[in-house]
């Protein structure tokens, strides 16, 4: 029983998927986030400066 438990512990093959998991998921919604602001931000210079010209 004490070394099916000591296997368990030291397997760890499932934690490292897990951990890309979560840090893909935390940069992707930090991408997204900032793309919408600077999508947002951009859209508004592009507009006025288009005003401008004409």
């Amino acid at each position: 029983m004490v070394e099916l438990f000591r296997s368990i512990c030291a397997d760890d093959q499932g934690q490292d998927i897990a951990e890309y998991a979560v840090m893909l998921a935390v940069i992707l919604v930090l991408v997204i986030g900032t793309v919408r602001l600077i999508g947002g931000n951009a859209n508004n210079v592009f507009s006025q400066v288009a005003s401008a010209v004409q």
